[in-house]
């Protein structure tokens, strides 16, 4: 009788997923329009120039988000020019030898020397040589929040003390109050991983989103931290309590921006991710609408060597477990279209 109920269940939940997951494809963009870490419409000329030896596109785009404090976009369009001189530095060595002191190619430079060190068996020794990067960089302009969110990293990798983070830190703050960069570099500092702990990481993620305007990205600061602990262990009640309402925050964070929209990509992808680890099936499925076609590296890069699979793997998954706790066949008066 039991093996008997066992398979009427399964094949029950069969009959929900074949019959309701097409209707929870809606919204959901097929998978060869998913694209991996697409740049936005101001950094896909930068670019595209860089792939053909030219940095005036470059040095523009940086140029403008100085001089008009547009400090988070900075952020990202530094981390992603120097992802791309980790391949292909040519245009950056040209700009650097044409402007040796223009502090968006030394930031450029900055952040690529400390990302190469991260990736070297050797990472301390190159850390510590990419320090007078750092510092060339910190004075290119001093309202710059950028280089201090480099120099956070690297204190990271090189095992700072305390209390020369905190020195830095205070410099990253004084310049920004809530860059957003800044604040997941200190986060990662105070992370179990790394120099803090569980309890420390989160509780410094909930006081900064406590502070954060509601569509701001620090708003998904504690669940960055949620996602630091469920990479070391089964959370306790009590820590899936605050994982819970760190979510829920997210989500608050994710509403005011538009389906689609690929400013807050990266943390639609690691709030759906922190939602499918909670078993949030629904809430999670809403998450893959509003990413749409921009899927991020992070957080998919931690499990697989093929983020894109990953998250389309993932996302799949998630529609067939909403699927499975649907009813087979609406009730009378409940669900399903209203007729006119």
């Amino acid at each position: 009788m039991v093996r008997t109920m066992s398979l009427l269940r399964a094949l029950i939940s069969a009959a929900r997923m074949v019959r309701h997951t097409p209707l929870l494809a809606a919204g959901l963009p097929p998978d060869d329009a998913v694209l991996l870490d697409a740049p936005d419409g101001q950094l896909a000329p930068a670019l595209l120039s860089a792939a053909a030896g030219e940095y005036e596109d470059a040095a523009k785009l940086l140029a403008t988000t100085r001089e008009g404090a547009e400090w988070e976009s900075r952020d990202r369009y530094v981390m992603k020019l120097a992802a791309f001189a980790h391949r292909r530095d040519g245009w950056l060595t040209r700009w650097l030898r044409a402007a040796p002191h223009d502090p968006d190619a030394l930031v450029v430079g900055a952040e690529l020397a400390v990302r190469r060190a991260w990736e070297s068996p050797a990472r301390v020794e190159l850390l510590r040589e990419a320090g007078p990067l750092i510092d060339a960089a910190a004075g290119g302009d001093e309202r710059d929040p950028v280089p201090w969110r480099v120099a956070l990293d690297h204190a990271r990798g090189t095992h700072a003390s305390h209390g020369h983070f905190e020195e830095l830190w205070a410099q990253a703050v004084r310049r920004s109050a809530h860059h957003y960069g800044c604040h997941v570099s200190a986060l990662l500092y105070l992370s179990a991983q790394w120099y803090g702990s569980h309890r420390e990481c989160l509780d410094f993620a909930e006081d900064a989103a406590h502070d954060a305007l509601p569509a701001s990205l620090i708003r998904t600061l504690p669940v960055r931290a949620a996602f630091q602990q469920l990479l070391d262990c089964v959370p306790s009640p009590v820590q899936a309590d605050r994982m819970d309402r760190a979510a829920d925050l997210a989500i608050g964070m994710s509403g005011h921006y538009r389906a689609g929209d690929p400013w807050p990509a990266e943390a639609r992808n690691l709030l759906a991710y922190v939602l499918v680890r909670r078993e949030r099936w629904t809430e999670a499925l809403e998450q893959f609408r509003l990413i749409g076609p921009y899927a991020t590296s992070f957080p998919w890069t931690r499990f697989s060597d093929d983020p894109l699979r990953d998250f389309l793997e993932t996302r799949d998954g998630v529609r067939l477990q909403v699927a499975s706790g649907m009813p087979l066949c609406p009730r009378p008066g409940r669900g399903g279209p209203i007729a006119h």
